[in-house]
């Protein structure tokens, strides 16, 4: 058996979540593990599958209504004990000073662009194992 690599993606739109799980397909990279995802349409149903753990990466839609990623984010960051990673999908490029603020491990720009996409979360699953091992 294979091992696998959870990926919580956090978005009002389904059209964003499907993007993300476009771009990365069945893994990002070879030397990664397949990725099961985990939708979340609403920030209290992060926060719930955040407190049942087993997530290595969350991906948060900065762009989300009612709340954004960045501020969900900022907020896990400070709550949640090992707190996985963060992907931020960010709305332009000019924003990643807000995903700084928020304390994101990373962040690319929507619409998702699958090379750069897959290429940042395959470098946060990386290290996240590697802090597992």
């Amino acid at each position: 058996m294979q091992p696998t690599a959870t990926v919580l993606v956090y978005s009002d739109d389904s059209n964003t979540r499907e993007q993300v799980r476009l771009a990365t397909g069945r893994r990002p990279a070879p030397d990664v593990p397949v990725v099961e995802f985990l939708e979340c349409a609403t920030p209290a149903a992060v926060l719930k599958e955040l407190d049942k753990g087993g997530i290595d990466v969350c991906v948060f839609d900065g762009e989300a209504v009612p709340m954004g990623g960045m501020g969900l984010c900022r907020q896990i960051k400070d709550e949640v004990f090992e707190c996985p990673p963060v992907l931020l999908l960010i709305g332009r490029p000019q924003d990643a000073w807000l995903a700084t603020w928020s304390r994101a491990d990373s962040a690319v720009t929507l619409p998702v662009d699958p090379v750069e996409f897959a290429s940042a979360l395959a470098s946060l699953l990386r290290a996240r194992r590697a802090l597992s091992a």
